[in-house]
């Protein structure tokens, strides 16, 4: 059922839930999901918009996690393995599979043998054997302008690669056709408790201003790198705490980038492995792995050198482009929810999840985008003192319904074009094809986004802020120049009247997401 935001903040004052979910990322989608399907009466609200977070502003990969074989990992990596080709399978559109080659050279001798080692291992994970090494030649043909001095061939491994924050998207409205229900814009001001332990939260709906109360038998924090927060509000029986890790990312277009596959590249002076790869028809390098030491209320962005590692990587690997910061198209950066272990080098911390029960409050962070069912699975196993019985909690469920393909001729476009919109919008595509006005069905240039994309977004998806629309119902913001500033009147024409916005309203919201751009999406120098 379709509710209206008003209908939803009525919803919250009237009920009494089983379950409150703080925080709208993927870890709080997931376990919104899985609780419906156990017919919980369940409530997820988050402070800003849905995948504000680190949801929105990852590498984009749904992965087995190479990197955690290479370190003993093995559950970690078979979990994810596991995890990837379900959702490979059941929402095609969204999550791909893509190749991923590996650069070897001269040198590298025993990295080139752990990672064929760790390729064997994956293979037999995934059940699927193919080729992996590929010859000097066949590199360069893959790969133009490639530095060839000490190349001696490439290894590729098998990968997935998704939209993040459609995919959040995509979770809670399985969730909402099951009966969930979902806030964005609206704050947790504090918990409430009974006898110490909490059990229900103060909200306030930052749209309307409005205060409300709601209980539950178990509150629980999925909010990320901001757990540490919520869990200062009860007694804290476990010293171990978030430590924030920052990962930057830099747009280019494939024209200045010519990267056709993706390609796994090591720094040159820190040997960290990034990458490159193609993405929403644009191409993304990252990532860096630092200590985020800014305050968690401030939107993370990339340092100038941040940007100046990135490129000095990209540079080392393509010297023949001459890529410059004038090829950024855009920046972005997000914090990971890692949990502090005391390690000096970052990238060395576990990606495991954790779950903490303190005096009611059920906490849950850290872990993997690849792996938000098991997580979400996790936390209502840890929930069961207080919800009772929840049936199959072990077993291997869908996490999205069926959908009937629909037909290319029907719709008039190709292909692949239905099949990315029904993984991005399921059952619900049908009606953003009917929805779309002449021409709206063609996509915004330089994107693969459809114009109608912007429509449903502007009229179905809870869109309180322009940056709503701009950065994680669409990717505008990282896919266009200056954040398609060039493109605003067309996007005004189709959304303000289905936001019901004024003009004025309209050129407040405007000039907030182009200053925010510039901010935290533009180029440092």
């Amino acid at each position: 059922m379709q509710y209206t935001r008003e209908d939803i903040v009525k919803k919250i004052n009237a009920e009494d839930w089983d379950l409150i979910i703080i925080g709208g990322g993927v870890t709080g989608a997931g376990i919104l999901r899985e609780a419906v399907r156990r017919n919980l009466k369940a409530l997820l609200v988050e402070q800003r918009d849905f995948a504000w977070g680190a949801s929105s502003r990852s590498g984009q990969l749904v992965h087995g996690g190479l990197r955690y074989l290479q370190q003993g990992d093995f559950m970690l990596t078979y979990q994810s393995v596991r995890e990837r080709e379900m959702l490979l399978q059941e929402i095609p559109g969204l999550v791909k599979p893509f190749g991923m080659m590996m650069a070897v050279y001269k040198g590298s001798l025993l990295q080139r043998l752990i990672v064929q080692a760790g390729l064997l291992t994956y293979d037999v994970m995934s059940r699927k054997f193919r080729k992996h090494t590929y010859s000097v030649k066949e590199m360069l043909q893959r790969f133009p302008g490639l530095r060839e001095k000490g190349l001696e061939c490439g290894l590729l491994f098998y990968e997935s690669v998704t939209d993040d924050a459609r995919l959040v998207l995509r979770v809670l409205q399985q969730a909402r056709e099951e009966g969930g229900v979902t806030l964005n814009y609206c704050k947790v001001t504090d918990l409430l408790k009974d006898d110490g332990r909490v059990c229900g939260v103060e909200l306030e709906d930052s749209v309307s201003g409005e205060k409300m109360q709601a209980k539950a038998k178990q509150v629980i924090s999925a909010t990320g790198a901001w757990a540490d927060d919520f869990r200062s509000k009860v007694r804290r029986k476990n010293s171990k705490h978030m430590r924030p890790l920052r990962g930057s990312h830099l747009v280019f277009s494939a024209d200045r980038l010519p990267v056709s596959q993706s390609i796994v590249i090591t720094h040159p002076v820190s040997k960290r492995p990034g990458f490159i790869f193609p993405w929403e028809g644009r191409v993304i390098t990252g990532n860096t792995d630092i200590d985020h030491r800014q305050k968690l209320t401030e939107e993370a962005f990339a340092t100038s050198g941040e940007v100046d590692y990135l490129l000095e990587s990209v540079r080392h690997h393509f010297p023949d482009l001459d890529i410059t910061r004038k090829d950024i198209i855009a920046t972005y950066s997000g914090v990971r929810p890692v949990v502090g272990s005391g390690k000096k080098d970052p990238s060395k911390e576990s990606r495991d999840h954790v779950v903490w029960q303190e005096d009611g409050l059920l906490t849950v962070t850290g872990g993997k985008l690849t792996t938000f069912r098991l997580i979400a699975l996790d936390a209502l196993k840890a929930a069961r003192p207080a919800l009772g019985d929840l049936p199959d909690l072990d077993k291997k469920q869908r996490v999205f319904s069926p959908v009937k393909p629909l037909s290319a001729e029907a719709a008039g476009l190709g292909r692949e074009s239905l099949t990315r919109l029904q993984g991005r919008y399921g059952a619900r595509a049908q009606d953003l094809i009917k929805d779309a006005q002449p021409g709206e069905l063609e996509n915004i240039p330089g994107t693969e986004t459809l114009w109608a994309e912007l429509r449903w977004a502007a009229k179905n998806e809870m869109v309180v802020h322009l940056e709503d629309l701009m950065r994680r119902r669409t990717r505008i913001a990282v896919l266009l120049r200056q954040g398609g500033a060039s493109y605003m009147p067309a996007i005004k024409e189709i959304c303000q009247p289905l936001l019901g916005w004024d003009d004025e309203k309209w050129s407040q919201e405007e000039k907030q997401y182009l200053q925010s751009w510039q901010k935290y999406n533009g180029v440092k120098y």
